[in-house]
């Protein structure tokens, strides 16, 4: 038996807590997810994968604007949010993209997204190949990630160049979880995306909205002075 995805355990524990804040937690709504949206191309009639979609906030999104979504997540407590939130909108499978979508075929969608995700995967080049294969052409894929630069400042280990698993406690969704992930240099996330045959489009680097000030101003400024996610755009031509 292989093992089991690292952050599988901390997600099963916060999966409602986290589901019932999404919508409203600073962090997600009015900093991550504003940044990915706005990477998007044109939704509607297009063919897209939501890779890791968690309790479903981006494939009802997506569904809305007349996408035909395919949603994704390893964590079954977050598979049963996602089909309760998306209900016939969307199609809700549970499925780990650490490992090969065999049961997609080749150039099955336009659009792949992954939100938060693979910073809790440690081999990025098997993942990016998978999302080249099961993206047409032309096809987009577009993906948030922890900041590099975030991560070295958080956990301050002793060389930045390094890939390694670490782990913090997180506190904002009402239970205290010690969530593990991995933390890995720029050059580490960039070159397996170019390596897989990806164009890369565009980076973005969120500045948190007028909202997130409201929520939380004390976030508002340090997010305002250093970065905390990374936001990427990259193509299939």
């Amino acid at each position: 038996m292989g093992q089991l995805p690292i952050a599988l355990a901390a997600y099963e524990t916060l999966a409602e807590a986290y589901a019932s804040r999404i919508d409203t937690k600073p962090h997600n709504a009015y900093y991550e997810r504003p940044a990915t949206l706005s990477l998007l191309p044109e939704v509607k009639g297009k063919r897209v994968l939501d890779a890791g979609c968690g309790p479903g906030v981006y494939a009802e999104w997506l569904a809305d604007r007349g996408a035909e979504v395919v949603a994704l997540d390893v964590s079954p407590k977050m598979v049963e949010l996602a089909k309760k939130r998306v209900g016939t909108k969307a199609t809700v499978l549970q499925a780990d993209i650490s490992q090969p979508l065999h049961f997609f075929q080749d150039e099955t969608f336009d659009i792949v997204l992954s939100a938060l995700v693979l910073d809790y995967i440690s081999d990025w080049a098997g993942v990016f190949r998978e999302f080249f294969r099961v993206l047409a052409r032309p096809g987009y894929l577009i993906f948030s990630i922890s900041h590099p630069i975030a991560d070295f400042l958080l956990y301050n280990p002793e060389s930045y160049f390094q890939t390694e698993l670490v782990e913090w406690e997180w506190r904002g969704f009402s239970i205290p979880v010690r969530v593990p992930a991995y933390r890995r240099p720029l050059s580490a996330a960039l070159n397996p995306l170019l390596e897989a045959g990806f164009v890369l489009e565009r980076i973005l680097e969120p500045t948190p909205t007028e909202q997130f000030k409201q929520e939380d101003p004390e976030g508002y400024e340090q997010l305002s002075r250093r970065p905390g996610f990374l936001c990427i755009r990259a193509a299939k031509r």
